[in-house]
């Protein structure tokens, strides 16, 4: 693309034509550090050169395949604005809808149990989504959340991610490890609330997107010959882990419901159920320990 008197507007209608006008903006606004409202005012503005390169380099990314929001570095989900790279998963709405489950839980726990901050964790947190949803909102001071991975890459985007929350992270703890391991033994018995969003995918999956396989970490995405190992394992431990009457919400895929149901309850765990996300499909496991 062309610089010195091209403008923001016309560099918008040019990379529209590219990608679309609603991912052209994004693009647009994070060459130019210009957003929302502030974009608008910047529209009959010349771009400088170094912001065309910006511009220009982000495409070449988009160009070889990468998603936009690695390429953008950061995305929205829910009320947090999140960092985002190939350390991590792209978050995704699925994930918003499996938080909003966990939310409702935890505030009926909140009013369940006394003690404060109320222990609850995010068991394989990637960029930290649902944990630091959890603390930003719920009631400041309420609680306490315990973000985990046994990637260190991972966690290292999770607490940049925390950094972004101000006061609102002053309950986020973090532990590397695998699942349960990375927590404290104090915490034997006493999480009010598990959450996660493990590996669901089959290795052999072919409905996974050429650009997922291509770009998220695989570690984060596959998960056996029938995706539900790491489920398997979470739910082994959860009874443990969890107070009596303590909460485990987990993403599953689609079409693993009747499954995931079925290992929630073996390992010991009551008031099994799955709920549907948007689209009808599979999507949320939850369950009680008695």
């Amino acid at each position: 693309m062309s610089d010195g008197t091209i403008s923001w507007r016309q560099l918008w209608d040019e990379t529209a034509a590219l990608h679309g006008r609603p991912q052209a903006r994004w693009l647009c606004e994070e060459a130019s550090g210009a957003f929302g409202d502030e974009f608008r005012d910047v529209l009959q503005r010349p771009a400088t050169e170094r912001q065309v390169a910006h511009l220009d380099a982000m495409l070449a990314r988009l160009l070889a395949g990468e998603p936009l929001q690695y390429v953008l570095g950061h995305w929205s989900f829910r009320t947090l604005d999140l960092l985002v790279d190939r350390r991590v998963l792209i978050p995704r709405p699925e994930t918003e809808l499996v938080v909003g489950a966990a939310i409702e839980h935890a505030r009926a726990l909140l009013g369940r149990f006394p003690d404060r901050p109320l222990p609850m964790a995010d068991l394989g947190t990637g960029s930290g989504a649902i944990g630091l949803s959890l603390a930003a909102e719920l009631p400041r001071g309420a609680v306490e959340v315990w973000l985990t991975d046994v990637s260190a890459d991972a966690l290292d985007v999770a607490r940049a991610n925390a950094a972004g929350l101000g006061i609102a992270g002053a309950g986020v703890r973090f532990g590397e490890g695998s699942w349960f391991a990375a927590l404290p033994s104090e915490l034997v018995g006493a999480l009010a609330l598990v959450v996660s969003n493990p590996p669901y995918i089959a290795h052999d999956d072919p409905r996974v997107e050429p650009s997922v396989r291509g770009w998220e970490p695989a570690a984060a995405l596959f998960a056996g010959p029938d995706g539900l190992a790491d489920v398997r394992t979470i739910a082994a431990a959860a009874a443990t882990w969890l107070r009596p009457n303590g909460r485990l919400v987990v993403e599953v895929g689609s079409g693993q419901g009747a499954e995931a149901a079925a290992i929630l309850s073996a390992a010991g765990l009551g008031e099994v159920e799955v709920l549907p996300d948007l689209a009808g499909h599979d999507r949320i496991a939850t369950a009680v320990r008695d």
